[in-house]
C-alpha cells in the first residue's frame, strides 16, 4: 500500500522507497528508510501527509508519498 493509503493514527513500517537518486537522497536525509516505523497523524486530499516517525513529526508531499510502499499494521 501507498503512504497516500494510510489512515490517521494506523502504524506500519515503510517497506520501499522508489524514486530517483535526488529523491532518495532528500527523502533518506528526513529520516524516511526502509524498516522504519511510523505513525500517519493527518492524511486529506490535497494535503501533505503528516506522519511521525523517528520521534519527529514530518510532512510529505503527495506526489513524494505516493512513492513510498508501506505496510500498516
Amino acid at each position: 500500500m501507498k503512504l497516500t493509503e494510510t489512515k490517521p493514527d494506523q502504524t506500519g513500517v515503510v517497506r520501499k522507497i522508489g524514486g530517483d537518486a535526488h529523491f532518495m537522497s532528500r527523502i533518506t536525509a528526513i529520516g524516511v528508510t526502509e524498516g522504519t516505523d511510523f505513525q500517519t497523524v493527518r492524511n486529506d486530499r490535497k494535503m501533505p501527509v503528516l506522519i511521525y516517525l523517528r520521534e519527529s513529526l514530518i510532512a510529505v508531499n503527495r506526489a513524494d508519498a505516493e512513492r513510498i510502499e508501506v505496510e500498516t499494521r
